[in-house]
């Protein structure tokens, strides 16, 4: 039962890091930009390793710190994170940062930097989650796999009211999922 948690843990996480990925891709759907095959690689590659580095590091935190003390700690971050994802969201923070997608031209450079600039919202969640116990390994295989199904999903959603929908509700969405991982971490300690 122990590897199922450790496998939801890791899903969760990566589907709460994915929701900017998918709102990028419905982005470009709206626009008639379509990223190659290599492109969507670079994007998932680059993403999964700073994610799993962010793991590694919290991982590494956790073990100075004690499991127990780092685990709870890192619990009550994700929910604290996830949080204020939520009153970002109700505040109406949220909506100003969406009102642009970011472009990655044609060279391999500005998808690169897309990349990164994804991998910055994954960072700081990632060190939380490894603190709170999420396996790096396991996270990064289900952030790689995430990333590679967010891209189509985005493109696919990008016309349609579903995809409003889920842009508008994205953030707080995130955010619950951060909350429900977070108490879930903190309750299995």
């Amino acid at each position: 039962m122990e590897w199922f948690s450790m496998l939801a843990a890791a899903v969760l996480f990566a589907a709460a890091c994915n929701f900017d990925t998918v709102l990028l891709a419905m982005g470009w759907a709206v626009r008639g930009v379509r990223p190659s095959f290599f492109h969507t690689l670079v994007i998932a590659g680059l993403t999964t390793l700073i994610t799993w580095l962010s793991l590694a590091l919290g991982r590494g935190a956790a073990g100075t710190l004690g499991r127990s003390f780092a685990g709870a700690l890192g619990g009550l971050v994700l929910a604290g994170i996830g949080l204020w994802f939520v009153l970002d969201w109700l505040r109406g923070l949220g909506a100003q940062s969406r009102e642009e997608t970011p472009q990655a031209g044609n060279n391999l450079l500005g998808w690169v930097a897309l990349a990164a600039a994804l991998a910055v919202n994954n960072a700081g969640v990632g060190v939380a989650a490894g603190a709170s116990g999420v396996g790096p390994g396991v996270a990064a295989v289900a952030n790689f796999v995430l990333t590679l199904a967010a891209l189509p999903l985005g493109r696919m959603l990008g016309d349609r009211v579903a995809g409003r929908l889920l842009g508008t509700y994205a953030l707080p969405l995130s955010g619950l999922i951060l909350v429900a991982l977070g108490v879930w971490q903190v309750m299995g300690r």
